[in-house]
């Protein structure tokens, strides 16, 4: 696995790699039997150590191994809350004639690929919170607790996000 570029001193490589190969196999094997898909299963692990990398700092050494499995968890809840809005979006504007055909998949690309793009021009603020509330499933007052914010900050971005999203996606957010 490759970390993020920036200075990294020999202790906190040590620290990583010592807990990644303690940790890489169960959390593989956790991630695998909650999607039994393995392609998929590399991608969220490689994900939850990028993301237990990113936080490092912030890590008590008794928290390592449930943050762990705590971000495997929501990164395989987002993937399937993602699947979600795709099959609904296909179910919706799939027409009874269209049935897997190659038109209906490249619809489903196009949409995905439009999504993608349309929610990275989100501002970074607005998108988090979009993302915590529809992907990971919190309340405002949840994700104003974890960023530090008040309710109403959490509101406004909330709804900053969804204004950008329905005028550039004809579909109900």
């Amino acid at each position: 696995m490759t970390l993020p570029a920036g200075n990294h001193t020999p202790e906190d490589l040590k620290w990583f790699r010592k807990i990644y190969d303690l940790y890489y196999t169960s959390i593989r094997n956790y991630v695998y039997f909650k999607t039994a898909n393995p392609a998929l299963s590399d991608d969220i692990v490689q994900e939850t150590f990028i993301k237990f990398w990113e936080h490092r700092k912030k890590v008590r050494p008794q928290t390592v191994k449930p943050l762990l499995y705590t971000i495997a968890t929501n990164l395989i809840k987002n993937e399937f809350k993602h699947n979600q809005v795709v099959y609904k979006f296909e179910r919706n504007t799939a027409s009874s004639e269209v049935s897997e055909s190659a038109d209906h998949q490249v619809l489903s690309e196009e949409f995905n690929a439009r999504l993608q793009k349309v929610l990275a021009e989100i501002p970074e603020n607005a998108r988090i919170v979009f993302l915590m509330n529809r992907i990971e499933g919190l309340t405002y007052s949840e994700i104003a607790a974890r960023l530090n914010l008040s309710v109403k900050a959490i509101e406004k971005r909330m709804s900053e996000a969804i204004s950008i999203l329905r005028s550039k996606i004809d579909f109900k957010v």
